[in-house]
């Protein structure tokens, strides 16, 4: 009777913590410990400062910028609900960064490509690829430079940090269709800019 029994009695099934690493990390610096934040800046300060040097194009004030975005996101740590977006949450606090401190440098006047003219179609490579070679890497930073700051900042954090286009449109407050125009946009101008170190038109 008692095996019985005993095989009848519900078994008590243990909380199971889904949590991640990092979703856990955010958790206990929510909580104010010191530690688990720092481990946050040292697993992405390296994305959010070579972001902001890809958008402000000045290493100097990049570095202003990162340190003011941790600032800002400690401040801000406590209102973060969706702990597993954490990298996009900081990377939208740079984006704010670099942008408000592009608007204070007086002297700063915006390129805005916005209205140029683009070839329907310009064969590859794609911007992708041309990351990978060292050797165009100069003429392909050159190239990103002459891209708006916003377009910039899109192309940016899809190509380099791997967001999706709907974290982008939370991120840079546009619409779907627009992010993806953009985004595309700025490919064709980067590949009709790269062209001429690659061998010319084919």
């Amino acid at each position: 009777m008692l095996r019985l029994l005993a095989r009848k009695a519900p078994v008590e099934k243990l909380p199971i913590d889904k949590a991640t690493p990092e979703e856990s990390l955010v958790e206990r610096a929510q909580a104010g410990e010191a530690e688990a934040f720092k481990a946050l800046f040292d697993r992405h300060v390296g994305s959010v400062r070579r972001f902001l040097r890809d958008v402000v194009r000045d290493a100097t004030a990049a570095d202003e910028a990162t340190q003011e975005t941790f600032v800002r996101a400690h401040a801000q740590l406590a209102r973060l609900e969706q702990r597993a977006r954490v990298k996009a949450w900081l990377l939208g606090i740079a984006r704010n960064v670099a942008f408000e401190q592009r608007r204070s440098r007086k002297d700063e006047v915006e390129l805005d490509d916005s209205e140029a003219p683009i070839e329907a179609v310009i064969p590859s490579p794609d911007p992708e690829r041309l990351l990978l070679d060292r050797e165009l890497e100069r003429q392909f930073d050159t190239a990103l430079g002459t891209l708006s700051t916003h377009r910039r900042a899109a192309l940016v954090l899809r190509l380099d940090h791997g967001l999706g286009y709907e974290e982008i449109a939370t991120l840079m407050g546009w619409s779907l269709p627009m992010v993806k125009n953009e985004i595309h946009r700025a490919r064709l101008k980067l590949r009709e800019a790269m062209l001429p170190h690659l061998g010319g038109r084919s």
